[in-house]
């Protein structure tokens, strides 16, 4: 079994966030802190998704640049 390295950090959030968070703990029988991990992960995860990566976005500008014309013809 690997161990996993942590850092503590502390934080605020709104009591109602953390009371959720604590539920969620106790009725899935894990730890606050993993279920703080997912969390976060979730969360990282999702606004990584949201946005397109930048290589790709310099393509599709290349991409426009040179066919241009093309996409034109192409839409009509």
């Amino acid at each position: 079994m690997s161990s996993t390295v942590r850092e503590k950090f502390f934080s605020q959030a709104a009591p109602e966030v953390l009371a959720e968070l604590r539920r969620i703990a106790e009725s899935q029988g894990r730890q606050f802190q993993a279920v703080l991990d997912e969390a976060l992960r979730e969360y990282i995860d999702r606004r990584q998704k949201q946005r397109p990566r930048q290589h790709v976005m310099e393509a599709f500008a290349s991409s426009l640049d040179e066919f241009d014309s093309l996409y034109r013809e192409l839409a009509k």
